[in-house]
């Protein structure tokens, strides 16, 4: 069985024999405690999802809005760590074999945790690629380079600032697909049209054969099958942890409905991307 990014080029050799874009959804590890957050992991890909994003909570999140924001502090609260984090990792490779997982976060865990360490444990667990948002090309040699050489996919992040002059160094050492930053700014706070996102694709394309997905913006269905129809994968992730708010009780505790409700919004997410190419 493939693992590491094999298990992401497989995804996506699979989807293009099917003639689709993947639906990759985020949540955040723990949110809002670790048994709700292991339901849905297990239940995503039962829903549709082609591929999970993790997030890695962090006291921090720079990157993020709001709701991403709010999702790390519930996770933290309940006592989620990255031991933890890597843990859901695991006992979700008990039952499923063929899902990219994807660790997205900050380096500060990491580097507090050891790089090395950290490697050794993510692989083990049966991640399969990382999203480092505060690690620039220029800091290779922290941590991707080392993760490429022991078979862990390490994705960039590009964004519509990153110019014709940028975008080798930045492709440079990417593994698995191209992740393509829809709008600038934080997540979760605007959409952009679908017509920038066709021409960023395309100008992406130009510069790199790995897969393109496109995040960032997306929040309905229909949103998610624009971006579908000329991307290889649209993710979503404020919309499925704003749906995972949404449904906690008045104390922000998991009701009967957190996983059912989440799932739900995700299949319709799905239901988009797979009829997107008619």
């Amino acid at each position: 069985m493939k693992s590491g990014v094999g298990r992401i080029d497989a995804k996506f050799a699979a989807l293009k024999q099917e003639g689709r874009a993947g639906l990759g959804v985020f949540i955040t590890a723990g949110d809002p405690d670790p048994a709700t957050s292991a339901a849905l992991l297990k239940g995503l890909p039962g829903a549709g999802a082609d591929m999970i994003e993790f997030g890695m909570p962090f006291t921090d999140p720079m990157a993020d809005g709001p709701a991403i924001q709010e999702s790390s502090q519930r996770a933290l609260k309940g006592g989620m760590t990255l031991k933890g984090t890597l843990e859901l990792v695991r006992g979700f490779r008990g039952g499923d074999q063929t899902t990219p997982i994807i660790l997205m976060g900050y380096y500060n865990p990491i580097y507090s945790y050891g790089v090395d360490a950290f490697i050794d444990d993510a692989l083990a667990a049966g991640a399969d690629g990382l999203i480092i948002v505060d690690l620039p090309p220029e800091e290779d040699d922290e941590l991707c380079i080392p993760a490429l050489k022991r078979g862990l996919g390490f994705i960039r992040l590009a964004t519509p600032t990153t110019d014709d002059k940028r975008l080798p160094k930045v492709l440079t050492n990417t593994a698995g697909f191209v992740y393509y930053v829809a709008i600038a700014g934080i997540t979760g706070t605007a959409s952009a049209a679908a017509d920038a996102i066709t021409g960023a694709v395309e100008r992406l394309k130009r510069h790199t054969e790995l897969p393109v997905c496109v995040g960032f913006g997306i929040k309905t269905p229909q949103q998610a099958a624009d971006v579908a129809k000329v991307a290889d994968g649209a993710i979503v992730g404020t919309a499925v942890v704003n749906c995972i708010k949404d449904s906690l009780d008045a104390g922000g505790k998991a009701s009967d409905s957190t996983v059912s409700a989440t799932l739900d919004f995700v299949r319709s997410l799905a239901d988009g991307v797979r009829g997107a190419r008619g």
